[in-house]
């Protein structure tokens, strides 16, 4: 077995600690396997991993993993989102956006384990759409979203009140979270005749409020919600953008009875990056380019681009697209990059010159894999993520409505 060498115990990254606290900040500024207490950012994470695993070279932490990993067999299951780099995605038994992940998750009836290589509200949902008798498992704890964190289940119950005082009890509001939100909101919108929904499905999940009432209060992303009520025929003027750090969301109320569509002040980070110079500079350097972005980009963004959609589409997009053909691709920079590497008979770049992979999925590295598995087989449990029950029950419906869409 490879030899591991063990972190001094003081290391002074202040000023690390300072920087990557930021969840805007980029982790890296490239795509290569490190050890973990070599990561950039590695002092803003969770810090109560084993020491022994800090220092693991790549080629000892894969031999490990692949260890434990045919220990287990088929007791265990290894969802990974394709944000994941690359050192991560390889052990995966399947691969998906959000929303297909939540189907394979639901799917599961014989694994006893799943180990989810994602972000926190996954995990979440992971559990709460299988038997409580699978342990779902969220390799580093420390691996949120900072996009879910814009809304705090307090402040969109507080808008919900306030959008009632101002438009009457009576108000026909219908709730929609994206995926990337707690499961206590989750349970919200369940509790509150909405629907949960993701970046494949969200016009469906639209059709779903507005046949139950005149207007849809849509969290917390607000380019998703804005790109896809526009793409419905709703103009930019019946919407709001409700901004919770000031009362009454700062929407004048005649505007605010006007919307259609009232939308939570949040975005992604890592989509907020992509700009419509990027797209002009990339067209002028590559004549004939085709623009595929995702659509929590900025409205302006999917507007100078030629398409945009989830994962899942940009993915078969540009599988599908003829040989020759160039691709400028606004989203995560692993995915673009496997997409490229997946299609060499294309033309297939990052609009966005920086190399900066999704900054709170970046948390999940090959230690903290190991870690989880070798526990598993020694016979404790790491990380068990655990909805309580009366927020499974009503995040339940909500998941359940948005899995039912046809």
């Amino acid at each position: 077995m490879a030899t591991t060498t063990i972190l001094p115990d003081v290391v002074d990254k202040n000023d690390l600690l300072e920087l990557y606290t930021d969840p805007d900040t980029c982790p890296t500024d490239a795509l290569i396997p490190r050890p973990l207490a070599e990561e950039p950012a590695f002092v803003a994470w969770q810090q109560d991993i084993p020491r022994e695993y800090l220092a693991m070279e790549p080629e000892e932490l894969d031999q490990r993993i692949r260890t434990a990993r045919a220990t287990l067999g088929d007791q265990l299951v290894i969802l990974g989102h394709h944000y994941q780099r690359d050192e991560v995605i390889q052990y995966a038994d399947f691969t998906g956006d959000s929303f297909k992940l939540a189907q394979l998750a639901a799917a599961q009836d014989r694994a006893r384990y799943i180990l989810f290589c994602g972000v926190h509200f996954m995990a979440e949902s992971a559990d709460i759409l299988t038997p409580e008798s699978v342990t779902v498992m969220l390799p580093n704890m420390a691996a949120g979203c900072s996009m879910a964190d814009m809304a705090d289940p307090d402040d969109v119950y507080a808008a919900w009140d306030e959008i009632h005082e101002a438009l009457g009890d009576d108000a026909s509001v219908v709730p929609i979270t994206y995926m990337n939100s707690a499961a206590s909101l989750k349970a919200f919108v369940g509790e509150h005749d909405g629907i949960v929904c993701t970046s494949s499905n969200a016009p469906k999940t639209f059709d779903y409020a507005f046949d139950r009432g005149e207007k849809i209060l849509f969290f917390p992303d607000q380019h998703l919600g804005r790109n896809t009520a526009y793409s419905m025929g709703i103009p930019l003027e019946e919407m709001v953008l409700w901004n919770f750090r000031v009362p009454g969301g700062g929407v004048d109320p005649e505007a605010l009875k006007r919307a259609r569509v009232i939308l939570w002040q949040g975005h992604c980070s890592t989509h907020q990056r992509f700009s419509v110079e990027q797209i002009e500079k990339a067209r002028e350097e590559h004549p004939g380019l085709k623009v595929i972005v995702h659509p929590e980009c900025r409205w302006e963004v999917v507007q100078a681009a030629d398409d945009n959609g989830s994962t899942e589409k940009i993915i078969r997009t540009v599988t599908e697209a003829e040989p020759g053909t160039a691709w400028g691709v606004g989203t995560e920079i692993n995915l673009v990059k496997r997409l490229a590497e997946a299609n060499p008979d294309k033309t297939v770049f990052c609009l966005d010159p920086v190399v900066c992979p999704c900054s709170t999925m970046y948390r999940i590295h090959p230690a903290y894999l190991a870690w989880c598995l070798e526990g598993l087989v020694q016979g404790h449990v790491t990380n068990e993520i655990r909805v309580d029950a009366k927020t499974r029950e009503w995040s339940l419906v909500a998941l359940e409505r948005m899995l039912a869409l046809p």
